[in-house]
């Protein structure tokens, strides 16, 4: 018995935490969703911050020649790819994080509803079922979003990705011809 009231306390505990978190989440995939659609105003207007920067360091490889060439482009090919999948990851980890925050926000109040039902305090099982269920529609939206804006960022990443690549190849085969 003392078992089931030491869960049910953490539970407890872990309820405000887990709201705070989500609404958390929430604020911060609109910001994120602006910063999507910023990128794709600007993607439609040919503008690639990212792939630019890219191209102008394998730009500045080409120029100054020297040394390992090959070495220097893979650097900077390897740092593409990394900073991809960091920009990436952080919206993956919302397409987890917002539903299973919304759940958590769904399970516990619900104990507390149905304590409430088998007293027959109709008021605090309404107000409890209110927030578990208005948990879960926040969480599934945040995972939803972030699923789209995850899987949009993710095909630019690969289209930048292959330009830069296709840029190094094309600085190496030329160093090469010399």
């Amino acid at each position: 018995m003392e078992l089931k009231l030491l869960l049910e306390q953490i539970s407890n505990l872990l309820f405000y935490p887990a709201l705070v978190l989500l609404v958390a989440l929430l604020a911060w995939i609109l910001v994120a969703l602006g910063m999507f659609a910023r990128g794709g105003w600007q993607r439609l207007r040919g503008r690639r911050p990212a792939q630019a920067r890219y191209l102008a360091m394998i730009e500045a490889v080409a120029r100054e020649g020297g040394e390992a060439p090959d070495l220097r482009l893979e650097a900077i090919l390897m740092q593409a790819e990394n900073a991809a999948q960091r920009s990436l990851d952080t919206v993956r980890f919302a397409v987890r994080a917002g539903p299973s925050l919304g759940l958590m926000g769904t399970l516990i109040p619900m104990a507390a509803a149905l304590n409430g039902l088998a007293r027959g305090d109709l008021p605090d099982l309404a107000g409890n079922m209110v927030v578990a269920f208005s948990s879960t529609v926040v969480g599934i939206a945040v995972g939803v979003v972030a699923y789209v804006i995850a899987m949009v960022r993710e095909g630019w990443s690969h289209e930048d990705l292959d330009a830069i690549r296709l840029r190094a190849e094309q600085v190496l085969r030329d160093g090469s011809d010399r």
